[in-house]
Parts: C-alpha cells; sequence; structure tokens
C-alpha cells in the first residue's frame, strides 16, 4: 500500500469544498474542541460543607476558662476533619456549539492537517481476521514506531474494529463520525476515498 501525501488539490476535488488556507476558522475551532472536551467531563466532584459534615453540633468546650480558642461545632472549617470552604461540588461542564460553528471547525481541522501534508489517501482495508498484527502489516511503511495515526474509513466491520483497537497508537474512526478534535490528536490520518465521500458530505449541509 503506498503512502503519499493527499495534495490540496485532490482533498478539495474529493471533498468538494474549497480548503481553508489562512486563519478563518481558527476561533470557531477552539470553541469546538473546548466543548467536546468540556462535555466529557463528569462534573461528579464533590467537598462537604460545615453544613454537611458527620457529627453533632455540640460545643467542643466550654466557652472561658480553658486556655483553648472559643468553639461553637467540631465540623467548623479550621479543624482537620472539618468543612470545605468554597470547595467543588457536582456541576454540569458541558458546552452547546452550534451546527454552522462545529462545521466549520471540521473544515478547517481537515485543511490545516492536509496543508501540513499529514493526510494519506489509503485503499479501503479487509481483514480475514481480527488480529492486530495483519491491520499493522497493511499499514506497513506509513505507521512507524510510536507514530499515532487516524484511520478515517468508510465502514467500520468486526474484523478491523478489534485488530484496531488493541493498537496503542492506532485510533479507528468512520467518516461520518470522525469530528475536529481527532483530526488534531494524531501526527498522521490515513482516510479512504468512501471516508472522503461521507465526510464531503457532511462538510457541505
Amino acid at each position: 500500500m503506498s503512502f503519499s501525501p493527499l495534495s490540496t488539490t485532490d482533498a478539495a476535488t474529493h471533498l468538494k469544498v474549497d480548503l481553508i488556507a489562512n486563519g478563518i476558522g481558527t476561533q470557531a475551532l477552539h470553541e469546538t474542541v473546548v466543548a467536546y472536551r468540556a462535555n466529557r467531563r463528569a462534573g461528579t466532584h464533590s467537598t462537604k460543607t460545615k453544613a454537611t459534615v458527620a457529627g453533632s453540633g455540640k460545643k467542643p468546650w466550654r466557652q472561658k476558662g480553658t486556655g483553648n480558642a472559643r468553639s461553637g461545632y467540631k465540623s467548623s472549617p479550621v479543624w482537620s476533619g472539618g468543612g470545605v470552604v468554597f470547595g467543588p461540588h457536582p456541576r454540569d461542564y458541558s458546552k452547546k456549539t452550534n451546527k454552522n460553528v462545529k462545521q466549520l471547525a471540521l473544515r478547517k481541522a481537515i485543511s490545516s492537517r492536509v496543508n501540513a501534508g499529514e493526510v494519506y489517501l489509503i485503499d479501503p482495508i479487509v481483514l480475514s481476521t481480527p488480529k492486530t498484527r495483519d491491520l499493522v502489516a497493511k499499514l506497513k511503511g506509513g505507521l512507524e514506531k510510536q507514530t499515532t495515526a487516524l484511520l478515517v474509513i468508510e465502514e467500520l466491520d468486526q474484523n478491523l474494529y478489534l485488530a484496531s483497537r488493541n493498537h496503542p497508537h492506532l485510533v479507528t474512526v468512520t467518516g461520518d463520525q470522525v469530528n475536529a478534535e481527532q483530526l488534531l490528536l494524531c501526527d498522521k490520518i490515513f482516510i479512504t476515498e468512501g471516508a472522503l465521500g461521507k465526510l464531503s458530505a457532511r462538510l457541505q449541509k
């Protein structure tokens, strides 16, 4: 299998949209990636305030005469084991991004990778067995050691899914599911012609 970078002309022909060669779309790409990462946050972190710490409200000792500071309750934030002041509580970190911004971000992401010569058009990969070594053999010459790669295909069959998920530096996704963040994370992008067609359909909506 040959691995030559996809030219800007060929990419524009397959995608049926003009590639972005300047700073247009940079802000949209930033906002979209931030939103993707924020939406993955669980937001389940929680601390207890002085009102929720377990324990009675009994005064630890009498007000005067002990030589200790005056204290009214054991759950005071100044004590070890007491409540936390201004600590984190469960919250929703999700951000909304409208369709046009996501589409511009996707177009900007693929354009920047094509312009950098990091997108490779490959033939469809067919595996008879779900073995990672067979997939690596198919990508031999394009997937160097410690190189991270994104494999964008038209349809994900069971054998290819099982073979690719065991590779520590390879992420496999279909053309109708790939997003802007995934296009930026890997060193190389291998994409089939069928996947380019699905990506093109998304960019033209």
